[in-house]
């Protein structure tokens, strides 16, 4: 329940430190209850500016039928924030949605390149090995990745945590997959570049994307992807070039694009090298990190 009083939590805490320190910007990260806190903070202090970043990664229609008890309440912490920041055109379209009428800067999430560059001697998977990093829940569509597998030689790697584990667990179990699907669980940060540099394609086959930043680390560490035209992801993901395409909720496209991937060299060196380029021209925290600053008017 301390999530639903976190707005007036945090609007009575936010004034006695504004007063003490004469805040110039209030930032919400995503517009849920950090949002409306921000949202009344600005309508109690319209000198200081409200910028709200949006990096949810529901659908739409999710979010439309979870605030139905507070829409208007919802709309607001659109509404009256001076600048909006979207890691994505979806997120960015979704303000526009939502009424917000001024500035929107779309701005995504970012990559450290160095941490996640494949070391020049690698050696090979003993085997076929596709690879996710996901928190498992239904709209990252692990069920369906699972699914798959049964089309494909090769084993898969499961990265992440999350209340659909054991129901993925017992679909692994039922499909005989429990030999070729490993539940890894949570994986510090630092050790992931370790993972994805044993596999050969990275793989989330995703109901909705806000932008997906697994994907991007993926192809920062020289992997190719495969994902669905959903969200943030057409913003990255170009057909044949960056990744392959599969199709939301259907096994069999995303075993395809997988298979296409296994047995085709060339396509998959061609696929990560431009995935590689593309995340390093665009991705880069530093040059992120510049265009968040510009934002900021710093």
């Amino acid at each position: 329940m301390s999530k639903y009083f976190f707005p007036i939590t945090a609007l009575r805490f936010a004034t006695q430190l504004h007063r003490q320190k004469k805040f110039d910007i209030a930032w919400a990260i995503m517009a849920n209850q950090a949002g409306l806190a921000a949202s009344w903070f600005k309508k109690r202090f319209p000198e200081v500016k409200y910028l709200l970043t949006l990096q949810e990664g529901d659908s739409l229609k999710s979010i439309w039928w979870r605030t139905w008890w507070m829409r208007p309440l919802y709309k607001k912490i659109y509404t009256t924030a001076d600048t909006i920041q979207a890691i994505s055109t979806f997120l960015a379209d979704r303000a526009r949605k939502y009424g917000f009428a001024k500035t929107i800067h779309v701005i995504p999430n970012g990559v450290d390149i160095a941490h996640f560059t494949r070391p020049l001697t690698n050696p090979p998977s003993p085997m076929p090995t596709v690879i996710t990093v996901s928190r498992l829940v239904e709209k990252n569509g692990i069920d369906t990745l699972i699914q798959a597998m049964q089309f494909v030689e090769g084993q898969l790697l499961i990265l992440g945590i999350g209340d659909q584990e054991n129901k993925l667990r017992q679909l692994a179990s039922s499909l005989s997959l429990q030999n070729r699907v490993s539940f890894v669980g949570h994986v510090d940060h630092r050790q992931l570049p370790g993972y994805l540099h044993q596999a050969d394609v990275f793989v989330r086959p995703s109901r909705s994307e806000g932008l997906g930043s697994a994907f991007l680390e993926a192809m920062a560490a020289g992997l190719p992807i495969v994902a669905t035209p959903v969200g943030g992801i057409i913003d990255f993901l170009e057909d044949d070039k960056t990744g392959l395409f599969c199709q939301v909720n259907n096994p069999r496209s995303v075993a395809d694009a997988i298979n296409r991937l296994l047995a085709d060299k060339q396509l998959r060196e061609n696929i990560a090298m431009n995935g590689s380029a593309l995340v390093s021209e665009r991705y880069d925290w530093n040059l992120i990190a510049q265009q968040i600053k510009k934002v900021f008017g710093i």
